[in-house]
């Protein structure tokens, strides 16, 4: 059974219980519509973005092993709330600058070395390759498997001239069994 939401103005409340959280939050501060969005299972996501997406292993390593390049973030938003720091960024690819992802990241600083934390908010790395390199120990349990119908500004930052269904997902990050952070990544059209 699918569940689906309908688009909501940017005046609806986000909620840490939304499908697109932080997405929709950031959106929310930004006066964006919320693209459509319904929560799918792992059979009902077409390849390759059920291999790009379902499994355990950070995004970063995921795309840079699919695209045989290295992916560079480019920060879209950022800003503080009490403990947590929110970013909306793009993952691109090094040399193309070809977009290959977008995600939305709500992370609590309060929880990371001032080493770390100053990485973070210099929104020059993805998350992904920060925690790995700097051997912070935390695990990403996948919430929900997202179809995606984008909203314009979803289309401008992946370069798409037409409606296309994509896909994405919702994640929570857990350190030492507690959580410290969502996460909601949505896909480009992806073609290999």
């Amino acid at each position: 059974m699918l569940k689906e939401t309908t688009r909501t103005s940017a005046k609806s409340r986000p909620n840490q219980n939304g499908l697109l959280y932080p997405l929709d939050l950031v959106y929310t501060r930004a006066g964006v519509d919320m693209p459509r969005v319904k929560i799918v299972t792992p059979k009902q996501i077409p390849q390759p973005y059920r291999s790009l997406l379902v499994h355990d292993t950070d995004m970063t390593l995921t795309l840079e092993r699919h695209f045989v390049d290295r992916v560079t973030l480019r920060p879209l938003s950022t800003f503080t709330s009490g403990r947590s720091y929110f970013r909306r960024v793009l993952l691109v690819q090094k040399y193309s600058g070809r977009p290959v992802e977008m995600g939305a990241i709500r992370i609590r600083l309060d929880v990371f070395s001032q080493q770390l934390r100053s990485k973070i908010l210099r929104d020059k790395i993805p998350l992904g390759r920060l925690l790995r390199d700097g051997k912070f120990d935390y695990e990403s349990r996948v919430k929900s498997y997202l179809c995606i119908t984008p909203n314009a500004e979803m289309m401008g930052v992946f370069w798409m001239r037409e409606v296309r269904i994509l896909y994405g997902r919702r994640t929570e990050v857990i350190h030492n069994q507690t959580k410290i952070g969502d996460i909601v990544e949505v896909l480009p059209l992806v073609f290999r």
